[in-house]
């Protein structure tokens, strides 16, 4: 971990564990953690339902933000390199912005979700988003098999 862009997508990656572990913890939460990370009444009560909806998502939200925390680990230099890393950190950091900014026109397909919600959680995203781009920016060279 050489440079500053490193040292950013190693925050940026631990960011993002940090989220998949948060998502893990309404599953183990319950009906409760569902309701105070702001997932809305319906998503808890299908969870105190028994029903595999709020566990199958919760699970693959989970997966996708740990795998796009290996990516990032990758970028930093902490891990091996993986297939497509510059492409797939590029995607992560857009996907992250683009939920950060977006979340109006989104509000409407979550209705259960409250305004809070929204508002913290694409605070998140963009700032985890913003890390992630700063770091990838620093990095490029690096990531692109130049000399950064």
């Amino acid at each position: 971990m050489a440079n500053a862009g490193s040292k950013l997508l190693a925050v940026g990656a631990a960011l993002s564990a940090q989220a998949a572990l948060l998502h893990l913890a309404c599953l183990w939460g319950g009906a409760p953690m569902f309701r105070l990370m702001g997932a809305g009444e319906r998503m808890a009560q299908s969870y105190e339902a028994g029903h595999w909806y709020p566990r199958v998502v919760t699970l693959a939200i989970a997966g996708v933000l740990s795998v796009w925390s290996l990516y990032a680990f990758a970028g930093a230099g902490l891990i091996r390199k993986l297939p497509l890393q510059r492409s797939a950190l590029c995607a992560i950091t857009g996907v992250y912005i683009v939920r950060g900014i977006a979340f109006v026109p989104l509000m409407a397909y979550f209705p259960g979700n409250s305004v809070a919600f929204w508002v913290i959680s694409s605070s998140i995203c963009l700032l985890i988003g913003g890390v992630h781009g700063v770091g990838l920016r620093q990095s490029w060279a690096r990531l692109s098999g130049g000399v950064a």
